[in-house]
């Protein structure tokens, strides 16, 4: 199983980080990521819940689907669907809390990779991967 709990405070209103991390269309502006669609939008508002998306980057491919929204403080998300391996996606949460001028936001993904004897290996090399992915798109958040 892997587990990612990435927790940063970035130097950005707690509104402008809010609508950086739930503009699914626009993650291409994002180091590595080169493909992202907003396949369905959400039942209340564009981005919100329900909308499914699809974000890329090389020739990992995610669709997920976003199953709690709260402006501007929490989005969850589920990963439905992965290529080129399967995951089975049990946690996606991304909390925003603010501290002054500042936001803090806490992002936890956890889920397993689900191929036969590979399984947990690749489970580590996620957590290391996606860490570093996470932690690369909040920086990134920060300088827009």
């Amino acid at each position: 199983m892997f587990r990612i709990h990435v927790e940063q405070v970035l130097a950005k209103d707690i509104d402008a980080v809010f609508q950086a991390i739930s503009d699914h269309a626009r993650y291409d502006r994002f180091p590595g990521v080169d493909k992202s669609l907003l396949v369905e939008e959400g039942n209340e508002e564009r981005n919100g819940e329900g909308a499914l998306r699809i974000i890329g980057a090389g020739r990992l491919e995610l669709t997920e689907r976003i199953t709690r929204f709260q402006r501007p403080n929490r989005m969850d998300y589920r990963i439905e669907q992965s290529s080129p391996l399967p995951v089975r996606h049990t946690r996606g949460e991304i909390l925003l809390r603010p501290e002054g001028d500042r936001t803090r936001v806490t992002w936890i993904s956890e889920g397993h990779v689900t191929v036969p004897l590979l399984g947990r290996v690749l489970d580590r090399v996620a957590e290391r991967s996606f860490t570093k992915a996470f932690r690369s798109l909040l920086k990134a958040i920060e300088r827009l």
